[in-house]
C-alpha cells in the first residue's frame, strides 16, 4: 500500500500533511468530508481522491468551481508524486511514498467578503517588496485545533470575526 498525502504550507513556509485514506478521501464543505474547507468557493462535495492498484487519483464530483490539477481543470485524472491540486482557495501538492523529498511551499489564495458584501484578496504570502497583511488569513490554523480532536479535518481558513 502507498503512502499518500497532500501537503499544504503555511504563509510562513510551515508545511501541514492531510494523509490520503487507503481508499478514498473526499474533499469539501460539509461536515461528513474527511477533509473539509468551509468556505463558499469550495462545494459541499467538492472532489474526491481515490487510492487504487498503488496509484491516486482525484475525482471532481460536480464542483461549481472546479478541481485543478497542474493549473488544468478536470474532471477526473491520475494523480503523481508532486502534482499540485486546487480545490476552491486552497493548493495542496501530493506526496507519495516521501517524494517528492523536497516539497517547495505554494500560495494559497483566500478570497474574504467585507462588510459592504464585496470581497477582498487576501494573498497569505506577499511577493517581494510588499508588507505582510496585518490580519493573514491562515488556511490552516483551525486545522490544527481540529486535527486531534476527530478523525474529520477541517480547513477554516476564516474566524466567525471575519464573516
Amino acid at each position: 500500500m502507498i503512502d499518500a498525502k497532500l501537503v499544504m504550507f503555511r504563509s510562513n513556509g510551515e508545511r501541514r500533511d492531510f494523509p490520503l485514506n487507503p481508499e478514498t478521501t473526499c474533499v469539501g464543505r460539509k461536515n461528513d468530508c474527511d477533509i473539509r474547507i468551509p468556505v463558499t468557493e469550495v462545494s459541499r462535495r467538492h472532489a474526491e481522491f481515490k487510492i487504487k492498484d498503488e496509484e491516486v487519483f482525484v475525482k471532481d464530483l460536480g464542483s461549481s468551481n472546479g478541481t485543478y490539477v497542474n493549473n488544468k481543470r478536470v474532471k477526473q485524472s491520475s494523480l503523481s508524486a508532486g502534482d499540485h491540486v486546487v480545490i476552491g482557495p486552497v493548493v495542496f501538492t501530493l506526496q507519495i511514498d516521501g517524494e517528492p523529498t523536497e516539497l517547495r511551499p505554494v500560495k494559497t489564495k483566500l478570497k474574504r467578503h467585507d462588510s459592504a458584501g464585496g470581497s477582498a484578496q487576501a494573498d497569505l504570502d506577499p511577493l517581494p517588496g510588499e508588507a505582510a497583511i496585518e490580519d493573514e488569513l491562515d488556511p490552516i490554523s483551525a486545522l490544527e485545533a481540529l486535527a486531534s480532536s476527530a478523525d474529520q479535518t477541517a480547513i477554516d481558513p476564516f474566524d466567525d470575526d471575519d464573516l
